[in-house]
Order: structure tokens, then C-alpha cells, then sequence
């Protein structure tokens, strides 16, 4: 019995030590990723939501304040800092593909408005809608923050090599 209990223990703590901190903090992926605990996760212990994600170009920079704890959120912070390409699409939003798709299993569907930044699961993209009428609800539409730009500071980014990192 002491045995088959010593076991069942050791399973849960191996087990625990491969789960996503219960604090909610991102854990980087590689060495050379330079994101910290610390730098991911909102006042509100435990969670990410109020994180700020700057994206910025030269001189120009675009921050998109995280507002969903979901598992999406939560990998796409994991990925910081990257660089991304973003590009214009079909005078809805600006998107850019992602390094890798996002785990996203468990993270709630949105239906998008202006000034959303979204994963968009079957193009493993980010999209950041500009012009969302008309756009219902989808379970492959996931939010994962809010941003306060104008169209026109939004194409300043097209075809640029977008630094996306962790702000504060």
C-alpha cells in the first residue's frame, strides 16, 4: 500500500511539473527567448489579462492590452518576443502568420469588433480587425486582446518586420 501511494505521488508531482504554472505565467520555449515570468503575467496573480503586447516597426509601435486567460493567450505570450510580417486582407484586418500554430484547445470563440486582435485557428494567424461588420460569431475566431489604432496607423506596419514583445 505505501508503495502503490508513493507511486501515485510521484505520478502527480511529475505529472505537475509539466502543467502551465498555476500562477498563469508564460514559461519560455527555448533559451533564447527572453520573456520572463515576471514580464507575462497582470498584477492580478495568476492571470494574464492586462498584459501589454507592444508590436513595433522603427519608430512606429502599436500596444494591444491582452483581455482573454485562455490557452491561445496564454501560448501566444510563451512565443515572446518573435518577429512577425503583417500584411493587408480583404479590407477587414491586418494579419501576419504566426512562427508555429498556437495551442488554442479549451479557448472560447469570439465574435470580433474593431480593434480586436484575434488568432484565426485554420490560418494559424493573428488578425488585428479594423473592419469587423458583418463578422458573426466563430469557435475558430479566438480573442485574445484590444488595441486603440486607426486604420491609417495600422498600414504603417504592412510589409514591415514587426517586433511583438511583452511590454509590461
Amino acid at each position: 500500500m505505501k508503495r502503490r501511494t508513493a507511486a501515485i505521488l510521484l505520478l502527480a508531482f511529475a505529472l505537475a511539473s509539466c502543467s502551465p504554472s498555476p500562477t498563469g505565467e508564460a514559461t519560455p520555449t527555448s533559451a533564447s527567448e527572453t520573456s520572463s515570468p515576471k514580464e507575462t503575467s497582470s498584477p492580478a496573480a495568476g492571470s494574464v489579462v492586462g498584459t501589454v503586447v507592444r508590436f513595433s516597426a522603427g519608430s512606429v509601435s502599436l500596444d494591444v492590452t491582452i483581455g482573454e486567460d485562455n490557452p491561445a493567450t496564454r501560448d501566444f505570450l510563451s512565443m515572446l518576443p518573435l518577429t512577425v510580417t503583417m500584411k493587408e486582407f480583404a479590407g477587414r484586418e491586418k494579419i501576419a502568420d504566426l512562427p508555429r500554430p498556437l495551442h488554442y484547445e479549451g479557448s472560447p470563440g469570439s465574435d470580433p469588433e474593431d480593434g480586436d486582435l484575434i488568432y484565426f485557428v485554420p490560418w494559424k494567424n493573428l488578425g488585428f480587425y479594423y473592419n469587423a461588420s458583418g463578422i458573426e460569431f466563430s469557435d475558430q475566431t479566438i480573442h485574445l486582446g484590444r488595441y486603440n489604432a486607426t486604420l491609417e496607423e495600422l498600414a504603417r506596419f504592412e510589409g514591415q518586420e514587426v517586433r511583438v514583445e511583452v511590454s509590461r
